[in-house]
């Protein structure tokens, strides 16, 4: 059962990794990368249930939190340098 939950989520993380390697632009690969960290950390809550271990849950809602709030920190400095 877990198997079958496991393979489409990896085999969706691939199609954003894809588009950040195809991709020039800053901000599509911004993007990809935002969507790569979202559907890992996903991942690791899935696999954290499955498993029935807490601290794996805790180590992907930390990735979660703190790599949006540094994705959004870069994107807010990228755009500070692009008006100067």
């Amino acid at each position: 059962m877990s198997g079958s939950l496991i393979w489409p989520m990896l085999g969706a993380l691939l199609i954003p990794i894809y588009e950040a390697w195809r991709d020039n632009d800053i901000w599509q690969k911004m993007l990809a990368f935002a969507s790569i960290e979202t559907k890992a950390s996903i991942l690791i809550l899935v696999v954290s249930v499955l498993q029935d271990d807490w601290m794996i849950g805790v180590v992907g809602v930390l990735i979660l939190s703190v790599g949006n709030a540094a994705l959004m920190l870069l994107a807010h400095i990228l755009k500070r340098i692009d008006q100067v």
